[in-house]
């Protein structure tokens, strides 16, 4: 992570920007060298290591949010072909648990953060919307993973869900407004009253997977 002088400075950094302890920066950073295996960078196949990501119904779209550029850094786009620790750093703190000592604002800001995140997990195409059928598309595939329910059962409430949606964006509509896809501003209203602080963590820090977003 930088020269033998430069580390104490730029862990506090890191901790600061990220809001991990220096402890768990160090643990990521043995974890992110053993995925690049020893390189200063690690592309899409180097998460082919990673065991438990195989079975999770959303892997493609855990991946690609590491190398997507928007939840990098402020007003980007694209993806990267490849990504550094700092980079890596910033994906993990989307799935960082709440911390009991947050005020009302800090909890709100780290709320968005994440559901911002999320939206742009939907949001395959880049344009600042996500359709209905997309929406509904990746709810299956989360309850996809879930071997207690059939797939007939995840398809209703993947229909659900996108009924539901329709009617939170379509609803507050005016007559002379068209409908054009889920902005971040009605995922935000969708969201509302769930528990996304607990529902998005990470169990990377115990060095068995990544990510579990459900």
């Amino acid at each position: 992570m930088g020269s033998a002088h430069s580390v104490p400075a730029e862990m506090r950094e890191l901790a600061d920007r990220t809001g991990f302890t220096s402890e768990q920066i160090e643990h990521l950073h043995r974890r992110f060298k053993q995925l690049s295996r020893d390189q200063l960078t690690i592309r899409k196949e180097n998460f082919d290591s990673i065991p438990d990501l195989e079975f999770n119904p959303i892997r493609g779209k855990i991946v690609h949010a590491f190398f997507d550029k928007r939840n990098l850094r402020p007003e980007s786009d694209g993806l990267a072909d490849e990504i550094n620790f700092e980079d890596f750093l910033t994906i993990m703190s989307y799935f960082r648990p709440i911390e009991m000592n947050m005020d009302e604002e800090q909890l709100d800001r780290f709320r968005k953060e994440k559901l911002k995140f999320l939206f742009h997990m939907y949001d395959s195409d880049h344009d600042g919307k996500i359709t209905l059928q997309e929406y509904r598309n990746v709810v299956e595939e989360l309850l996809s993973g879930n071997p207690h329910l059939e797939k007939e059962s995840a398809r209703s409430i993947a229909d659900g869900a996108m009924m539901e949606a329709a009617s939170i964006c379509v609803g507050q509509m005016g007559p002379d407004q068209v409908y054009e896809g889920i902005t971040f501003e009605d995922f935000l209203k969708m969201w509302q009253g769930i528990d996304i602080e607990t529902k998005m963590h990470v169990r990377f820090l115990n060095m068995e997977t990544i990510a579990h977003c459900y």
